[in-house]
């Protein structure tokens, strides 16, 4: 039956009523979002230095002196997680500590005129490093930050003396997360959803996230007293953490048929409670791959394993920093 040309519109009137009201919805959230971002960045303001190198200006912070050691922190912080658990300060009583914000977190830039995979990620912190004159640093990565440790040391073994990987995720695997955190990375759509609606799921959603993070251990204090909420929920850091969703798989895809070619030695450290990355099926495995690599498994630890043990990643550090150029198989194994 056709429908009566005065009800026709208006349906049509109450459709244009609700695309009217939806686009003022929109432009109030996207406006009170912008707003978000830059009173966070006028509460929280750089600590730290920067360095433009290759067109991207990134954000570090350095510390100490002696042998240097390298930070990379995980998806979504920033590099003040390094300093909630300690391991700034203390690594920093005998080494050069330097610690970056990645590609897009904190107060590092991320410009869209490449792609930021794990490769790029490494290209700018190894430039960044030869400015500042690190040579051979012990890296040490912590979850998405492994991949770029590992990214630098397949591409310049020469210039890693060793690494410590944490948490990390080196296997492909199906994730089911991936594709509905990339969305956000998408040009224009995930522009427009970063200021919209996944401002607000992230916002709701960031104290479950770092509580599954930390499980099966409670969140410390000190985590949130030094990471910055408000920074990490920035359309800018969204848009980080949304576009290493996408780029992790690739990268390991890329990389894992790679890791026999690591001449340095490495030492692993996972939480046997992980709730994000299996521990077995990723720590254990590449442990299984690299005879001379060394792991360390706590058992009620989670994704956030620094936190549990840092004095023994501190340990592991300081091992590496006094190491010789290539592996000594038989003095890892007397330790």
């Amino acid at each position: 039956m056709p429908t009566h040309p005065i009800l026709r519109g208006a349906l049509r009137d109450r459709r244009t009523t609700l695309l009217a009201a939806s686009a003022v919805a929109a432009g109030a959230a996207a406006l009170w979002v912008r707003n978000r971002a830059r009173k966070a960045e006028r509460d929280n303001p750089p600590i730290g230095r920067f360095i433009e190198v290759d067109g991207v200006t990134l954000h570090y912070v350095e510390q100490g002196e002696g042998p240097p050691v390298l930070l990379l922190p995980g998806n979504a912080v920033v590099l003040q997680d390094f300093i909630g658990s300690g391991l700034v300060e203390a690594l920093s009583r005998r080494h050069r500590v330097i610690a970056f914000d990645r590609p897009g977190f904190g107060y590092s830039g991320r410009p869209r005129t490449r792609l930021w995979t794990a490769s790029a990620q490494a290209g700018a912190i190894h430039e960044a490093l030869s400015a500042l004159g690190a040579e051979r640093p012990v890296v040490l990565g912590h979850s998405w930050g492994t991949l770029t440790a590992l990214s630098l040391a397949l591409e310049h073994p020469q210039d890693v003396a060793g690494l410590v990987l944490v948490s990390g995720y080196y296997y492909p695997t199906v994730r089911l997360d991936v594709p509905v955190v990339a969305a956000a990375a998408l040009p224009v759509l995930g522009d427009a959803m970063r200021y919209t609606v996944t401002a607000v799921t992230a916002r709701l959603a960031l104290n479950g996230m770092v509580k599954l993070m930390f499980a099966p251990e409670p969140v410390p204090s000190e985590f949130w007293q030094e990471t910055p909420r408000e920074m990490m929920l920035r359309p800018a850091q969204l848009r980080a953490d949304a576009e290493d969703g996408a780029f992790m798989l690739p990268a390991v895809m890329a990389m894992h048929e790679r890791y026999g070619e690591l001449s340095m030695p490495v030492r692993i450290f996972a939480g046997g409670g992980d709730k994000i990355v299996d521990p077995d099926a990723h720590s254990g495995r590449l442990h299984r791959e690299l005879p001379a690599s060394t792991l360390t498994v706590v058992p009620k630890a989670g994704h956030m394993v620094h936190y549990s043990v840092p004095g023994e990643i501190m340990r592991a550090v300081g091992e590496l920093s006094v190491s010789p150029p290539q592996f000594n198989a038989s003095a890892a194994e007397a330790a």
